[in-house]
């Protein structure tokens, strides 16, 4: 009598295959969660957390270094660490100054004082 299931390579390999395509196809599946949001919304859900706001978190460094740390630390692509980096140095900005008030007077500069000489 011939057993019909033997354990060896006829039943290994298909085995190993169909597991190889469950795991390809698993990782294909795998989605960038952050494609598509918009910078302001990227900084809502991910540092807030610990910023409140997002002017000042560009200081003045490069674009370049600035979405490179993005991505190490934060981005999940370099796409949205780029766009990441963009949105934080267009609010790095200073504040506008604040308008004068329209009834307010500027004061006259005061003229100094005349040297007495002896």
């Amino acid at each position: 009598m011939i057993p019909l299931f033997r354990p060896g390579r006829n039943v290994i390999v298909p085995v190993m295959a169909l597991a190889a395509a469950v795991l390809t196809a698993t990782v294909a599946a795998a989605q960038n969660l952050d494609a598509g949001k918009s910078p302001q919304k990227l900084f809502a859900d991910g540092c807030t957390t610990c910023h409140r706001s997002p002017r000042g978190l560009a200081k003045g460094r490069f674009s370049l270094t600035l979405s490179w740390f993005l991505k190490d630390h934060y981005a999940t692509s370099s796409d949205t660490a780029k766009a990441l980096a963009a949105y934080l140095e267009s609010v790095d900005t200073p504040p506008p100054r604040a308008a004068a008030k329209p009834g307010a007077k500027r004061s006259a500069p005061r003229p100094s004082k005349p040297s007495q000489s002896q």
